[in-house]
């Protein structure tokens, strides 16, 4: 029998629960009264002309590169930096305009060193997080954002484990503030993240529509035989009937099958739906695409601001966006 399969299944659910546990109670210690400075640090990392430069190593190097992305992608700049590589001329990348975050649980990190120097030589604003208040990243920072010392939740006490868990949180409330004090918007998401599925999102309907000679447009008089060239041509199971070059009405796939028997001889202008649903081209397509399913239509036409047409977006559109 391998020492695995001697360990009861509740045993290990039990390291597991107290684990959590332990990280939650942590956190909520942590929300009850968070750092005095911590104001101050989100209005330093507002203010900065350059960028928030975060840094630490071991795992909380690891910590802090996460912190750094999560920053850059919430509209703070932001850049992690290797305390080692500093010293050996990444130093080089924190200008006079930037707002180190360095992070060290014990606040005695040595790789530390040569950064709070040089931020020091060079009156950059320092944050520093640890949960030693009197250690050397605390007493040089200039904004100190002291976690709660509490045990790790790992069995010996020594693995980081809970203030591995406190820092990551502090970091993203960081951000989380940063992001209302700067008014960031979900098109403003968008920007940092277009291969996502909420970039898909944010995109608007101008991004991806159809324009020029694919848009199904015909004169409001013409005959339906030339309406259904237009349709069968484009392949977008509408057509968008025009006056004046404004938008006079839709026929649609379904419009054909409602007048099967009364197409031969008639004009497009009595088939169709006046005053059609439209849309703009800066609409979100999340938003264009709610349209479709909520009208259980295909295709919509995409108007300019004189409601003359200007594109076409079909349902397809969407999917091959990654929108839908």
């Amino acid at each position: 029998m391998t020492p695995e399969d001697t360990t009861a299944p509740d045993t290990i659910l039990a390291a597991a629960r107290r684990t959590l546990v332990t990280e939650a109670e942590a956190l909520s210690r942590l929300a009850d009264d968070l750092p005095v400075d911590f104001p101050a640090a989100v209005r330093a990392m507002r203010g900065a002309k350059g960028r928030v430069i975060v840094s630490g190593i071991g795992k909380s190097g690891h910590v802090g590169r996460k912190i750094a992305a999560t920053l850059a992608s919430t509209g703070t700049p932001a850049l992690f930096v290797h305390s080692a590589e500093a010293s050996h001329g990444d130093l080089g990348m924190i200008g006079a305009g930037d707002v180190c975050l360095l992070i060290s649980n014990s606040g005695e990190t040595a790789e530390l060193r040569d950064i709070i120097y040089h931020t020091r030589r060079f009156g950059i604003p320092m944050i520093g997080i640890s949960s030693r208040a009197g250690s050397t990243l605390m007493q040089a920072a200039d904004y100190r954002l002291l976690l709660p010392d509490l045990p790790e939740a790992c069995p010996i006490g020594m693995a980081p484990t809970t203030s591995t868990t406190l820092t990551l949180a502090l970091g993203d409330a960081l951000a989380v503030a940063l992001m209302e004090e700067r008014g960031f918007m979900p098109e403003d998401f968008s920007v940092f993240h277009p291969g996502g599925k909420l970039g898909a999102q944010m995109r608007r309907v101008g991004e991806i529509m159809h324009r020029g000679d694919a848009v199904p447009t015909i004169d409001s008089r013409a005959d339906m035989d030339d309406v259904l060239q237009v349709m069968t041509s484009k392949g977008f199971g509408i057509a968008a009937l025009v006056e004046e070059g404004r938008l006079f009405g839709v026929i649609t796939d379904g419009d054909l099958r409602r007048h099967m028997g009364g197409l031969n001889g008639a004009k497009a202008r009595e088939i169709a739906t006046r005053a059609p649903l439209s849309v703009t081209g800066d609409m979100l397509a999340a938003e264009a695409l709610a349209l479709i399913q909520h009208r259980s239509i295909s295709a919509l036409i995409v108007v300019d601001e004189g409601n003359r047409p200007v594109g076409v977006v079909h349902f397809l559109d969407f999917l091959r966006e990654g929108v839908a």
